[in-house]
């Protein structure tokens, strides 16, 4: 049974990834919308072969793009994934369940988001995880514009409840594609940061990289990935240990050409 719930996703060069996610989203939706930034590995043609409309826009940055992605929609209700994110069998019983009486209790409802390591189809036990709001109503809630981070903003006095199933997220090709990610990724959060006036203590510099692994390692409980979750624990450290270097080389470059550090 598909319900009257848009689901949306912006893609670029997800090829490998992005079926499985329109799949299981037209399990549940009869309007899925995947907004393509300019792929040339033939992500649109399988998202169309699919069953999802798929509209160009150029890249805006994250929050702008999903906001573009939300107007798109057809219907009151939307649900938001990543092009690596696929929901659960059990999230999607449990959102039909929800909308059974069409009539759901809240205005909006959080879901967990579940990593999942390469090679494996699902979420180890006891995997990291994080909690957004997903699925709401679209006159209650949106998107903010901001070029590096995807939050949705929901209006004053708005309800939020919690589902029970989670999102199966992909989000590593492996260990060289997440550095080249992690690179560029970096690059647009110091721009973000100093564009904001963001201070950044130069003592990061010498403890953010241990503290991220310990904190990937144990409170993220990759250690109960073998080597491969220590590997994974080293290369969210480096990503951590990236941003804080990159924003104090840009503000040091700053103070020697006297550019103001915004």
């Amino acid at each position: 049974m598909r319900l009257a719930i848009s689901v949306f996703v912006i893609a670029l060069n997800e090829a490998d990834r992005i079926g499985q996610t329109v799949t299981a989203a037209r399990m549940l939706s009869d309007d899925v919308v995947v907004v393509d930034s300019g792929s040339t590995d033939g992500t649109q043609a399988i998202a169309e072969s699919l069953g999802a409309r798929v509209i160009h826009h150029d890249w805006p940055g994250y929050g702008a793009q999903k906001r573009f992605a939300q107007q798109q929609c057809r219907h009151a209700w939307v649900l938001n994934l990543d092009a690596d994110e696929v929901m659960s069998a059990a999230l999607v019983d449990e959102i039909r369940a929800t909308f059974a009486n069409q009539d759901p209790p809240a205005d909006a409802y959080r879901m967990r988001i579940v990593d999942v390591i390469p090679g494996e189809a699902k979420p180890r036990p006891f995997a990291y995880a994080y909690n957004r709001i997903r699925l709401y109503r679209k006159d209650k809630g949106e998107f903010s514009v901001s070029p590096v981070h995807d939050v949705v903003q929901m209006a004053a006095r708005a309800s939020t409840r919690q589902l029970n199933g989670v999102v199966f997220h992909f989000s590593m090709r492996g260990l060289g594609a997440e550095i080249t990610k992690f690179n560029a990724y970096t690059d647009a959060l110091v721009a973000d940061l100093r564009a904001r006036g963001v201070a950044m203590p130069v003592w990061r510099v010498f403890v953010e990289f241990p503290v991220a692994f310990l904190k990937a390692y144990v409170l993220r409980r990759h250690f109960m990935g073998g080597v491969y979750g220590f590997l994974v624990a080293m290369n969210y450290a480096m990503f951590r240990h990236l941003r804080v270097a990159k924003f104090y080389e840009a503000a040091r470059r700053a103070r020697q050409t006297g550019e103001a550090l915004r």
